[in-house]
């Protein structure tokens, strides 16, 4: 009986990975109109869940405690509250892909918002009834679910105010009734979608039949949920939330305002880049906050800031500037600018990409790559124009060129922070980890440099991670050019600020790639302290930077020190620049908190000595990292002596 009840629980889960992947096919389509972004957001959400299921579906053991009630308040059990979530989250997706209220029902706006508050409500309750413990998760996995379930909560609360779990569930399952009973939408119709969306554009025939089937849904949502809303609103208008406090790095020093594209001067200071403009265009040459006289004129892009900033108007429902509306491009200053001529210049050149001619479809590609390196505005009508899946399907082309500038315009497109998540979508990952496998070199340097700039949003760590870029970008570092390497080293630094990162990066070998550019850098200059201009002390900067980050992980730290890199890294903290001292101090830190055999090693070896001496002229990093292994160091001997 055991055996039949597990039988059956195990189908139901590969029923739930199919579910997930049709899910991820729809989010490959692409979505429009009024709900695009809550439908991505959900839909990547849902899409991280596959490694979840696919780790309880291979789980040795019990399967039953699934089909157990979830919990003593709750009648149904962890697998039926995550299929009905999963269904949900499926259904809505299709109805709300390409909503539009202009040609919909007056209230069917405020009913999908109501919706997507349901599901991802039901959706978080369900991943945090699951019993991760039974079935062995991984770390990795454990933390990919914990991200979604913090994005979950936080979505659900954007939705509108918390509202009890009674009104929630009822909401959530009229919806699936609803949705069940009007025999408009099923797994045929989601078919046509993904398949027809697959093509560079859609029919405008099948646009308005999609248009009835989402009007037709909509008006079905029942008047309960919208009396729900009405009262809501009715009773609460005069209540409003608390404005989140801004901090202080996201605001412009000249305007006092969030940034939206912020730009760093010579002096490394961070503005909005239409400010600091303005103030160099009056004719000043110092720098506004330090008064500091600017060496040049140059504005470098701030990606990571920008990156964090858009992370955090998310986060805390902060209204993000509308790019392109009506053919018009919003510019800095906040005017608009008719954008209609080049519109059609850039949908004509995207048409081209799939001409029968390879050479017209070589040099649409390359004014693609150009025009996605000139400007943020190409960048926003490129994605527009639906570049971003055709190009991804070319990187899988026999054609090495057409692959390197697919790539690179991939790279391009990508700096803009909104394309990040369409590129993601497009299930880029795979056809770019296989390009850094077998690529050339210049194809295999820009996808490196397009998985750290996709990395930069962190769920995108967990994915491009799980998807066996890094072992590929191991073999880049060890075995690429110098700019390859260099790539090879800013991608896996970022992807190891993720945990479940580092124990990859470790079993794919980096720590002897690493070690090795220490040892052949350090016979290289003779002590490792040579120019700024000597490649090898460049890559020691970079190898040290990495192990910084890896030598917290227990993994790391064994391979580190069965290496014997701690009399190297000693000689480093000697005689190494400024930030090699520090990322040096940094790495024996972690090396030998709570190891007193370590300790007793670097004692031995003569490391109170140099650190004394960053104690008193280091860096303030240095200096902190260096009292604390000195503090380390004086209670081991204490205990030594008691």
């Amino acid at each position: 009986m055991a055996g039949v009840e597990s039988t059956a629980i195990l189908a139901a889960i590969q029923s739930l990975i199919r579910l997930v992947r049709d899910v991820a096919r729809c989010s490959g389509a692409g979505f429009a109109g009024d709900f695009k972004k809550d439908c991505t957001d959900l839909s990547r959400r849902v899409a991280l869940l596959s490694h979840l299921l696919e780790e309880i579906r291979d789980f040795k053991g019990d399967l039953r405690l699934l089909d157990e009630t979830a919990s003593s308040s709750s009648s149904s059990s962890c697998l039926s509250d995550l299929t009905v979530a999963l269904q949900a989250s499926k259904k809505l997706l299709v109805i709300a892909g390409n909503f539009d209220h202009k040609i919909s029902p007056d209230g069917s706006s405020k009913k999908i918002a109501f919706q997507f508050q349901c599901v991802t409500w039901k959706l978080e309750k369900a991943l945090a009834n699951l019993p991760y413990d039974h079935f062995d998760i991984s770390e990795e996995v454990q933390e990919q679910v914990d991200l979604v379930r913090g994005q979950l909560r936080r979505a659900s609360e954007r939705y509108g105010k918390p509202l009890n779990s009674s009104i929630l569930s009822h909401g959530l399952l009229q919806d699936k009734e609803q949705v069940e009973n009007t025999g408009n939408i099923n797994q045929q119709e989601v078919e046509t979608k993904v398949e027809s969306a697959s093509k560079e554009n859609i029919s405008k025939g099948y646009n308005t039949q999609n248009e009835m089937i989402y009007q037709s849904d909509v008006s079905k949502i029942s008047s309960e949920t919208l009396k729900i809303i009405d009262v809501d609103n009715g009773e609460n208008s005069s209540k409003k939330f608390d404005t989140p406090s801004i901090p202080d790095d996201f605001l412009c020093p000249i305007s006092l305002e969030l940034m939206r594209d912020p730009v760093i001067v010579s002096t490394g200071q961070t503005y909005e880049r239409s400010y600091i403009q303005r103030w160099i265009d009056c004719g000043n040459t110092t720098c506004p906050k330090t008064q500091q006289k600017l060496q040049n004129i140059t504005l470098t892009p701030n990606y990571v800031l920008r990156s964090l900033i858009t992370n955090y108007c998310i986060n805390h429902n902060i209204e993000q500037p509308t790019s392109l509306t009506n053919r018009r491009l919003k510019r800095s200053d906040g005017s608009f600018r008719d954008v209609t001529e080049d519109i059609e210049a850039i949908q004509l050149i995207v048409r081209n990409l799939s001409s029968h001619s390879i050479q017209e479809r070589r040099a649409a590609l390359s004014e693609i790559r150009s025009l996605s390196k000139r400007s943020t505005d190409n960048r926003i009508l490129l994605a527009e124009a639906g570049v971003i899946p055709i190009l991804v399907s070319l990187l899988n082309s026999q054609d090495t060129l057409i692959q390197e500038n697919a790539v690179t315009s991939i790279l391009n497109l990508s700096i803009y922070e909104n394309n990040k998540g369409l590129i993601m979508l497009a299930n880029v990952v795979p056809a770019i980890v296989q390009l850094l496998k077998v690529g050339t070199m210049e194809t295999r340097e820009n996808s490196a440099a397009t998985l750290f700039s996709l990395s930069l949003a962190n769920e995108n760590k967990i994915i491009i991670g799980a998807s066996g870029a890094i072992p590929a970008l191991v073999n880049l570092l060890e075995n690429g050019s110098n700019r390859g390497k260099k790539d090879a080293a800013t991608a896996l630094f970022n992807l190891c600020i993720y945990q479940g990162n580092k124990g990859r990066a470790v079993r794919a070998g980096i720590i002897t790639v690493l070690l090795k550019m220490l040892r052949d850098s350090d016979s290289d200059s003779g002590s490792g302290s040579g120019s700024d201009s000597d490649s090898g002390v460049c890559m020691v900067d970079e190898a040290l930077t990495i192990l910084s980050v890896l030598a917290s992980h227990q993994e790391a730290k064994v391979a580190i020190v069965k290496a014997s890199t701690i009399p190297l890294l000693i000689d480093l903290m000697r005689t190494g620049i400024s930030r090699n001292k520090e990322n040096a101090t940094s790495i024996l830190l972690s090396l030998c908190k709570r190891d007193s055999e370590n300790l007793e090693c670097i004692s031995r070896l003569g490391a109170v000595i140099p650190l004394m001496e960053l104690v008193k002229n280091g860096s303030e990093r240095a200096k902190r990292k260096a009292e604390s292994l000195l503090s380390h160091l004086q209670r081991n001997q204490q205990v030594q002596h008691a």
